[in-house]
């Protein structure tokens, strides 16, 4: 008994010293927005000023109901005057007596000044997103102790204003990171630099505390096994280590391969403090007039800009939120994430490490900048607490002229890596980073240039423009381009806050913060999935299934390091008409194809494989992540129409002509057409009438319809224009059958050489629309230059008035335009029909979206047909933030057809089948 107690006692003893050994931290605060601590709080001015509450930390004060919302062109006054102040008891354990203390603040909004027991603990600090610390060792005493901080909402450098307060994104105040005490020995490590090369060699530079002569170093694997030999050294302040290291797996967004390293201060033989870092093995190169390398490769950036932000919380996030953000990036097969315009949390960048994203981490400064003595300041405790990371590749001084130039040399005397630095919106450091030029970036600059391309900023989205549409001309461009190194769209998230004094309303100042390709609460948009097939690190050539498909499909592999036998494929095969859909589906050997080139990909497809509708096949990645889903439409409208489409029946066609109307009768079906016009009047079945006229009116061409006459060939009634080449040139047929069934034939030149959109439309209320279920591409609307995203199926989709970036952020829309019909069930609230093409690439239009409020310019413009329900030829595209539809490239610019008055004339062709029967014969 007596040795087990003396063994237990010594354990106690061990783990205590192992715990001396390290750094300990006791958090003040909650470590994000899902874990918080209720401090005391006063705030100035706005929401609930001048009395003391409490408020959770970490938080921003707006977000809990104190002070008032700022955007960042608010020129409010009150900004200026705001400050809150935050009180908070605490205990330090009794075994940090001897041990130095600090206080560390990852981020606090903006001016912060710090009392521990009324004494302050040092200079006032100022800038937001940057973790500071003070020593307050000699400040505390045993029991209660008393933290008093005020923070200054606007800060009184208006350096630090221009900065980060005149910018365009929310302005908050609060401390909105956590703050913990940080206990270390008197003998520590105060700061180890990291830079381990793809050659395996590594680095290290070791800043110590007096008090140890030594220090060791370990590298362990994931599995906790240790990689290479330990290296020891003598130390007295600081010291610069090297060691090669042979055959280290190396890190990048495919492959992020970590290493941890413990390094270990030693006092003799006495350990006196370990800490331990994560160490990702990789080699940025940049070669001027070429092009980024990373590990030898050179690198295109599929990057999306990211905020800092959560609806509900503001600026405060949380590790989960990281992990969310990072997740849906790479969903989108996106490689790569600037930092706008501001540091992020540590966590995000931990997360970017270990899921693999490369990150370029910025200093603040929207259009203006810190003063020298400020931003060197800023710039080194960025440098203090980002500098390891792997996934940083470039570091960036500002934005969109918000560069102190004062400060560039500071990045690489102080960033052992050597990492670019970057100026965005600039030409810099042999990088052409201009934001949101043209299609074509202006003659000088793109095909001829030759400083590498990299816009930080491209495709600004805002509503349901930018992003997704326009991505793939440019993409297109960019990868043909030897000198493009891609770029950064911007952005990830909609910016809306939640607004306490507004009953919840999801806020985001007009058009100023709806750029999102997701929303506020990551809610994916259309663009989402047309990024995330124009990005697919897997390019499939266009391929049609015809007779004599033998499964072959000609694809590029777009990884850098990935061959795509590491990747798996899936095949599935389904027939869709059916109540209960068939199928059959099988896996495909992944060839082998090394980064960057082509080869083939073979499914072995069953006999009778042309008796199903659609081939789906679906790639994933080495850690079994999809990466895309393309589909391949087997049978043709045409096919669909002869299968589905019931033209004969047991009854008779009867027509009665009057004066004003076509009356025609078949199957209980009564169609009443305009015998001057040709529009349909009127439709009824046998459960009422069908509120679907007034059509078909020809959108961008003349409804010349002229000279009506009605025929019977065979058991059909056929009602036809004539064709006159002068003065009615656009004809129109209709063909009514026994079954019921309306066939309606226009032929149609457009009225000009360039135009928006083609086709005809149809008046159908609104109120009237319940939903609809079709087949063809879904589930998400299409634009011109956004067609990317979807897969071919059958889709069932309920009516709502949702508008893209506006509240509720329902999605997908409902209305707009929808691709590749083949039939379309119109179910109204109180009768309903299907329409049938035997036409390829028509499109459907569904109502007219809200015209969310644009800016000044109206580059957006989302233009749409007249009247309710559209049947297309072409559509039409929309533009961005900064850019017409027309300038974001080939895909945005207007339709182009032939002169109809020069030989051969070429007519566009529409043929749709009504059944308006309350059958469902689908």
């Amino acid at each position: 008994m007596k040795r087990r107690f003396i063994l237990f006692l010594c354990l106690i003893a061990m783990f205590c010293t192992a715990s001396a050994q390290q750094t300990e931290k006791l958090y003040l605060s909650g470590t994000g927005n899902d874990k918080t601590v209720n401090w005391d709080f006063f705030v100035t001015g706005g929401m609930n000023a001048n009395k003391w509450t409490t408020i959770p930390v970490p938080s921003n004060w707006e977000l809990h109901s104190f002070g008032k919302y700022n955007y960042g062109f608010d020129k409010d006054t009150l900004r200026g005057k705001e400050q809150g102040l935050y009180k908070y008891k605490f205990k330090v354990p009794a075994e940090w007596k001897s041990k130095k203390i600090n206080i560390v603040f990852e981020g606090s909004m903006t001016d912060t000044e710090v009392k521990i027991n009324g004494k302050s603990t040092g200079a006032i600090h100022q800038g937001s997103f940057y973790v500071f610390k003070y020593d307050i060792s000699k400040l505390l005493k045993s029991g209660d102790n008393l933290l008093e901080v005020k923070v200054s909402k606007h800060s009184a450098n208006q350096s630090v204003n221009e900065a980060e307060r005149k910018a365009d994104f929310w302005i908050f105040g609060g401390i909105f990171r956590p703050v913990y005490l940080e206990a270390l020995p008197k003998a520590h490590i105060e700061r180890v630099q990291i830079s381990a090369s793809a050659n395996g060699f590594f680095e290290t530079n070791i800043l110590a505390t007096n008090g140890a002569d030594k220090v060791s170093i370990q590298l362990y694997d994931n599995n906790g096994t240790a990689y290479g030999d330990r290296i020891d050294a003598d130390i007295k302040h600081q010291i610069r280590l090297q060691r090669e290291f042979i055959n280290p797996k190396l890190w990048s967004t495919e492959f992020p391969n970590l290493y941890t390293a413990k390094f270990i201060l030693y006092k003799g033989t006495q350990i006196v403090h370990t800490i331990s870092k994560k160490v990702g093995f990789r080699t940025v190169e940049v070669k001027e007039r070429d092009g980024v390398y990373i590990n030898g490769v050179k690198m295109k950036f599929k990057g999306v800009n990211r905020h800092s932000f959560y609806p509900t919380s503001g600026r405060t996030t949380s590790k989960a939120i990281s992990i969310a953000d990072v997740k849906l990036m790479k969903e989108m097969n996106m490689n790569a994430v600037r930092m706008a315009h501001y540091p992020p949390d540590g966590h995000f960048l931990d997360v970017c490490d270990s899921l693999g994203l490369f990150v370029m981490d910025e200093l603040a400064g929207w259009h203006g900048n810190y003063d020298t003595k400020t931003g060197t300041k800023l710039l080194a405790e960025m440098m203090e607490n980002d500098e390891n990371h792997p996934s940083i590749i470039f570091w960036a001084n500002g934005n969109e002229g918000g560069h102190n130039r004062e400060l560039d040399h500071l990045f690489a005397e102080q960033d052992i890596q050597k990492r670019p630095l970057i100026h965005p919106w600039e030409v810099f450091g042999g990088f052409e980073t201009t934001h949101y030029r043209d299609y074509n970036y202006g003659i000088g600059n793109y095909d001829y240039g030759h400083n590498i391309l990299m816009p930080t900023e491209f495709l600004h989205g805002m509503w349901d423009g930018g992003h997704g549409a326009g991505l793939e001309d440019y993409w297109k461009a960019m990868w043909n381009n030897p000198l493009s190194a891609g770029g950064f769209l911007w952005d990830f998230a909609d910016q809306g806050v939640v607004r306490t004094d507004k009953n919840g309303f999801v806020d985001t100042d007009g058009n100023h913060g709806p750029d999102g390709i997701v929303g506020p609460y990551h809610e994916k948009e259309g663009s989402f999935y047309a990024i995330k097939e124009v990005w697919s690190p897997i390019f499939f050539e266009h391929r049609e299934l015809a007779a004599g498909f033998d499964g072959s499909f000609n694809v590029e592999n777009r990884y850098a390091f990935t061959n795509l036998n590491q990747c798996t494929f899936e095949w599935r095969l389904e027939e869709l008409t059916n109540p209960i859909s068939t199928f059959e589906s099988g896996t495909a050997i992944a060839p082998s194809i090394k980064p960057f080139e082509k080869g083939t990909l073979k499914v072995n497809l069953p006999e009778g494989w042309r008796n199903y509708d659609v081939l789906y096949i679906t790639a994933k990645s080495l850690s079994g992540q999809t990466i895309f889903t393309w589909s391949f439409p087997i049978t043709l409208p045409k096919e669909e129409v002869n299968k589905l489409v019931v033209k004969t029946a047991k009854s008779k066609v009867t027509i009665a002509a009057n004066v004003l109307t076509y009356e025609v009768s078949a199957n209980g079906i009564e169609v009443v057409f305009d015998k001057t016009t040709g529009l349909l009047q009127k439709v009824k079945n046998a459960k009422g009438e069908i509120p679907f006229t007034n059509g078909p009116i020809l959108q961008e061409g003349v409804n010349n319809f002229k000279n009506f006459t009605q025929k019977i060939i065979g058991d059909t009634v056929v009602i036809s224009s004539t064709f006159e080449r002068k003065e009615n040139f656009n004809t129109l047929e209709w063909t009514i059958y026994p079954s019921g069934i309306v066939k309606m034939q226009v032929k149609y030149f457009p009225l000009a050489y360039f135009t928006t959109f083609v086709g005809m439309n149809f008046s159908y209320p609104e109120t009237e629309m319940k939903g609809i279920e079709y087949k063809g591409n879904g589930p998400n609307r299409v634009w011109k230059n956004r067609m990317k995203g979807n897969q071919f199926g059958i889709w069932k989709k309920s009516y709502n008035n949702s508008a893209t970036g506006e509240p509720p952020f329902l999605y997908p829309e409902f209305k707009g335009y929808y691709s590749n019909m083949y039939w379309c069930k119109f179910i109204g609230r109180s009768n309903s029909f299907k329409v049938y093409t035997d036409q390829e690439d028509i499109f459907f239009r569904l109502f007219t979206p809200k015209k969310s409020k644009d800016t000044s310019y109206d580059n957006m413009n989302p233009t749409f047909p007249n009247e309710d329900i559209s049947f297309m030829n072409g559509i039409s595209a929309i533009g961005t933030k900064t850019q017409k539809p027309e300038t974001t490239g080939p895909m945005g610019m207007k339709h182009v057809f032939y002169d109809f008055e020069k030989e051969p004339a070429r007519a566009l062709e529409m043929t749709l089948y009504f059944d308006f029967s309350t059958e469902d014969r689908k």
